[in-house]
């Protein structure tokens, strides 16, 4: 079994899923008391969120590379960067360390492919939607075709992310959002939706939509335990 390193912290809501989900597969494949070789290296959400606020990427940028160089001199086989935003510097990391990256938009492009789905829509925090670190890779390495909301709509899912979800509350107002938000991706033409940040799945649910939903963070972690079990 090769040893997971994941950086998390962006949010520790999500970190906790990444880790349970991960340990949960590895006991259901491997049975007895086995659970998952991991380092994980956890960040201050507080810290990313003001550098990403003030858009200073540069300096974040290094953060992650500091956060990877230390999974890997833990030990870590391959890294994992339990967020969907911070992966608008995957290249960069990946550059900087000796061991591979496991990118969350090609774990997730796999999964939307193998449905034979090829417009999907896209929710995440704005970084995630307006970039072309995430949307543009899916586009042009699974030659998807990726729906965002409109701008209106792109302001409430972000809100909600930072002011919400990161910090563990869940509402019923935003819950109903999300989904008149899901409905008119459907309504624009999208086969299925991608919960492109991490924290999202906490508030929707596969009843919530009309079509499939992918959960990076399930998909993420999915491929991370396939990928350490991976001789």
């Amino acid at each position: 079994m090769k040893t997971i390193g994941l950086i998390g912290g962006m949010s520790w809501e999500s970190s906790v899923e990444y880790y349970r989900i991960i340990n949960s597969m590895i006991h259901a494949k491997l049975g007895g008391v086995h659970s998952a070789k991991s380092v994980m290296y956890s960040v201050d959400f507080a810290e990313v969120e003001e550098l990403q606020r003030q858009n200073r990427w540069e300096q974040a940028t290094q953060l992650m590379i500091d956060a990877a160089r230390r999974v890997e001199a833990g030990g870590a086989d391959f890294v994992v960067i339990c967020t969907n935003t911070m992966h608008k510097m995957a290249d960069e990391v990946q550059q900087s360390i000796h061991i591979p990256l496991l990118h969350i938009a090609d774990a997730t492009g796999v999964q939307v492919q193998s449905c034979g789905i090829r417009r999907v829509g896209l929710l995440g925090t704005n970084f995630t939607m307006e970039g072309e670190f995430y949307k543009g890779r899916l586009e042009q390495k699974f030659g998807l075709a990726v729906l965002v909301p409109p701008a209106e709509e792109r302001a409430i899912v972000h809100r909600v992310i930072y002011e919400e979800l990161v910090v563990g509350v869940i509402k019923e107002t935003s819950h109903n959002h999300y989904r008149t938000i899901i409905d008119g991706l459907v309504c624009a033409g999208a086969e299925g939706i991608i919960l492109g940040c991490t924290e999202i799945g906490l508030l929707v649910k596969s009843s919530d939509s009309p079509v499939p939903l992918f959960d990076t963070t399930q998909i993420h972690a999915e491929a991370a335990v396939e990928y350490a079990l991976h001789e």
